[in-house]
């Protein structure tokens, strides 16, 4: 009997101390703005980062399958343009290219799968538009 509970606190202690048992969650993610001004007007090109929180490293090669830009900061979430995705330009770095009608504040939502994440990863990316 004894033999058999410090036989399952050990195999517990291996599973618990392994690199598999470090899962990360979709919170340990970030988007952030690469600059977050912007040229209002058609073919502006905006960048975000997607960093890994715990380390502060850049995540590469994610697949951001979801965008949506719209003027939800300043009160008009109605107002919506769309977002054309670019070629990523450096280690975790995305750029896309949108049509800014209007200056003002506007939000750049996201949806991504990271390798070896088995959530979603969400964030929302604020730029301002300005003349």
């Amino acid at each position: 009997m004894r033999t058999d509970i410090r036989a399952r606190l050990l195999a517990g202690l291996m599973v618990a101390s392994s690199p598999m048992a470090a899962f990360a969650a979709a919170q340990d993610y970030a988007f952030e703005a690469v600059k977050a001004e912007v040229r209002n007007g058609p073919g502006s090109d905006i960048a975000i980062r997607l960093v890994h929180k715990p380390s502060g490293k850049p995540v590469e090669g994610a697949i951001i399958f979801r965008t949506r830009l719209d003027m939800s900061p300043d009160n008009m979430e109605g107002m919506t343009t769309k977002v054309e995705p670019l070629t990523e330009s450096e280690p975790g770095v995305y750029k896309f290219r949108a049509d800014f009608t209007m200056a003002g504040g506007w939000a750049l939502k996201l949806q991504a799968k990271v390798q070896g994440e088995p959530e979603t990863v969400q964030g929302t990316v604020v730029f301002t538009a300005k003349d």
